[in-house]
């Protein structure tokens, strides 16, 4: 498994496990993987996965698809 395969399957497992729809979890996860790619660091050592799942969490609450 790729690193950016890695961070698609488990933001988008933790974005269903939090109540977030299948549609919006998959386009946060996609939002994670495209900051993954434009970073060169992560914010603190050993915490990329982190600012991916940060990132796809921001996005995520834009769709304004959590289920209830």
């Amino acid at each position: 498994m790729t690193p950016q395969e890695f961070i698609h399957k488990n933001v988008t497992a933790e974005l269903i496990r939090i109540g977030y729809d299948q549609n919006a979890a998959m386009t946060g996860a996609d939002m994670a993987l495209d900051h993954y790619r434009r970073c060169s660091q992560a914010s603190r050592k050993g915490k990329i996965f982190d600012d991916c799942l940060y990132y796809a969490k921001q996005w995520a609450g834009k769709q304004k698809s959590k289920q209830k």
